[in-house]
């Protein structure tokens, strides 16, 4: 159901639900926000997830914290800021970016690197690479194992 009307919410919303958004209201967060995001997932999500995506999306940027649900759900959302690797316009940017700092060092330019095959046979199974569908670096990637 959707609860786009703000003067309504209360009409259709549970009470706990209505009583968490008052509270937040009250510690400045924006009601247009947690309405949208109660339509686009649910009200046990809003209870159980708001805050923590709120603290994602202002320490990461709400572009990735939403890539990442849409490609791996809320449930961990909570870990999104810690896990966060950075944002690229794509794997293999990642992958080049990844192993030249863990070298301390550019590789020589006579060598050829496959950076996309790099990311999908040595990266791929420890990192998530999410799309937010942007034009500039869309590519946001989180580490696997935290």
């Amino acid at each position: 159901m959707s609860v786009t009307l703000t003067q309504s919410y209360k009409q259709f919303c549970a009470p706990r639900t209505v009583e968490m958004i008052e509270n937040l209201m009250e510690e400045n967060y924006d009601l247009e926000a947690m309405l949208q995001f109660i339509d686009e997932h649910s009200e046990d999500d809003f209870y159980h997830f708001y805050e923590d995506y709120v603290t994602a999306g202002e320490a990461i940027g709400y572009e990735a914290v939403d890539a990442y649900v849409q490609d791996c759900g809320i449930a961990d959302v909570g870990t999104c800021e810690e896990r966060y690797m950075g944002h690229y316009q794509s794997t293999a940017d990642f992958a080049e970016e990844y192993y030249t700092n863990i070298l301390c060092e550019s590789i020589p330019t006579m060598i050829v690197v496959d950076w996309e095959a790099t990311w999908d046979s040595a990266l791929y199974y420890d990192f998530t690479a999410c799309n937010d569908g942007q034009a500039y670096c869309p590519i946001h990637i989180f580490r696997d194992n935290w």
